[in-house]
């Protein structure tokens, strides 16, 4: 999977992101916040663009920052979605299984994702299984906070102590993300003990792949699931950005689009 797109919001441009999907079948966008708030939570077309399920979720959140995350995420996702399927937002209903994980509603050929933290969003897209994403920033206190013990497999804690200590925390911060998404993609979250799997270093650039393990560091998913983790940045903060994709390797599919 190439590096994440990042999408500035307005009238930007989706080409990037509908050839990454058509070519590589997935594609991770990530946006900063203050990008996709809209103006006016009450403008005329919010509530058609979120859905009445969110929208009514919005109306009863007070004025805070994690409102403002909650309406910019939603419309990046659906905006992206909608850019690969070619349909307009409202055109789309985003739902949600048991546990919070996002889908769109009678679309089964592109699975979605999505992760916000701080001033950063992420959306995953993929028609050719399903997809999960998380991210942090990159300078997240974790390390010596007990994160390490309840996070680690034994093989994992074996390894950070090998990393040199100005970058320990960091890579801790990557294990957690890279759970994080594989957790998402099968839908269980933090309720799937994190100790029970890991992953190891990146292979080739610090963006490549990355392989699942075992606790104790042998081979753990097959060649259906791609994992990675990137760092990307706005003005302000670096973050960690990591996804899980699963291809069961029946992409003789395409997103349909929707009918208007």
């Amino acid at each position: 999977m190439e590096h994440p797109v990042r999408h500035r919001g307005g009238g930007g441009s989706w080409r990037e992101v509908r050839d990454a999907v058509a070519g590589d079948g997935s594609c991770v966008v990530y946006a900063a916040v203050d990008d996709w708030v809209p103006a006016d939570p009450g403008a005329p077309g919010l509530a058609a663009d979120l859905g009445p399920d969110d929208h009514a979720r919005l109306v009863r959140m007070p004025a805070s920052r994690n409102r403002d995350r909650f309406v910019a995420a939603r419309l990046l996702l659906k905006s992206a979605a909608g850019a690969v399927l070619d349909a307009l937002p409202h055109e789309l209903e985003l739902a949600y299984k048991p546990g919070g994980r996002p889908y769109l509603r009678g679309i089964g050929h592109l699975d979605v994702g999505l992760s916000h933290t701080e001033g950063l969003l992420v959306v995953g897209l993929t028609r050719v299984g399903r997809i999960g994403v998380d991210t942090e920033p990159a300078d997240r206190r974790m390390l010596e906070l007990g994160t390490e013990h309840q996070a680690c497999t034994p093989h994992e804690l074996a390894a950070l102590e090998r990393v040199p200590p100005e970058r320990r925390n960091r890579e801790l911060v990557r294990l957690w993300t890279l759970k994080e998404a594989y957790s998402k993609a099968i839908g269980q979250g933090l309720r799937f003990r994190f100790t029970e799997f890991g992953f190891g270093p990146p292979v080739g650039s610090p963006g490549g792949p990355t392989r699942m393990l075992r606790p104790d560091g042998t081979p753990g998913a097959g060649r259906e699931w791609t994992f990675h983790s990137w760092r990307v940045e706005d003005a302000r903060t670096a973050y960690t950005v990591s996804a899980a994709v699963h291809d069961p390797g029946f992409d003789d599919r395409a997103p349909v689009p929707v009918e208007r």
